[in-house]
């Protein structure tokens, strides 16, 4: 498929500027004179800190390449979508590839950030790693409110105009503030609501009579972020792998949520919009078969 070439030889190019950066800076402590991290000062993650080199922890930083695919993946099919022309009643989300595209960026933007601060260990790239972690969440939220408030309409006019732009609007103003203002709260508070929010409009979508979810993508979504949770804590205890090992816990955290992120974003393409009764009416009509 042209999207999954795209999305693995963008994910290749990314990885190989990142090592390019890693050789072209061997032992050199790029990083001197940034605000250090409470993580580089007193490390709880169990991989070992590299303090002279450019990628002071391997494992965890690679690892997040796994964003960037996944968000490449997304923009490819946003592609596809705009491409594709139909006259059949498709889902939202392929209805509207704007959708798809920003949940993209916001994945790839959630790779970046994290692989900045584990590369870095500094207070900026932990800054900015948090502030990224919520921008997918906020995404499949705003899918979520855009499927039952597609459109809006016009003052004074029969028109009705995508409430999609106004969405994404409050998802980029949200990420900023986010990013602001993310020493004065709680990521974990915040990390749970958001969860919370897209797990609630998942059991939302079941009662619709106007369209159909396969509800066992969330359920993937969820297991890939149990499991996820628990590397992560196994990891912070010390009972996942040695400090010099590429099998980091908090590496497979990132693997994982971005599993969870990818089959999150399946169930919002799995929907099927169930055909109104004067569509099955205008089928049956002689002519139409």
């Amino acid at each position: 498929m042209t999207g999954g070439r795209l999305a693995w030889g963008g994910t290749i190019l990314v990885a190989a500027i990142l090592f390019a950066i890693d050789w072209g800076f061997q032992d050199q402590n790029v990083w001197q004179g940034w605000t250090e991290s409470a993580e580089f000062k007193r490390p709880r993650y169990a991989e070992l800190v590299h303090r002279q080199q450019v990628i002071r922890t391997h494992a965890n930083t690679w690892s997040n390449l796994i964003y960037v695919l996944i968000g490449l993946y997304a923009v490819s099919a946003a592609r596809d979508d705009f491409r594709q022309q139909s006259t059949q009643r498709r889902g939202y989300l392929i209805e509207n590839p704007a959708m798809s595209l920003l949940f993209g960026v916001a994945c790839c933007y959630l790779g970046i950030g994290s692989g900045v601060f584990h590369a870095s260990l500094t207070r900026w790239g932990q800054q900015l790693d948090v502030a990224a972690m919520y921008s997918p969440l906020l995404m499949l939220i705003a899918i979520g409110f855009g499927r039952w408030w597609p459109s809006i309409g016009m003052v004074d006019s029969w028109k009705s105009a995508p409430t999609w732009p106004i969405l994404a609007g409050v998802v980029f103003t949200l990420s900023v503030l986010f990013y602001q203002y993310k020493w004065a709260m709680s990521s974990l508070q915040v990390m749970t609501t958001l969860i919370l929010i897209v797990g609630l409009c998942a059991v939302l979508d079941q009662f619709s009579r106007a369209y159909r979810m396969q509800s066992g993508w969330i359920g993937l979504a969820l297991i890939n972020l149990i499991a996820g949770i628990i590397c992560r804590e196994m990891d912070l205890a010390g009972r996942f792998s040695l400090s010099d090992s590429w099998f980091q816990g908090h590496a497979f955290w990132h693997i994982l949520t971005g599993l969870s992120l990818a089959s999150a974003w399946a169930y919002q393409r799995s929907e099927k919009p169930v055909a109104a009764k004067s569509d099955l009416f205008e089928e049956e009509k002689p002519g139409n078969a």
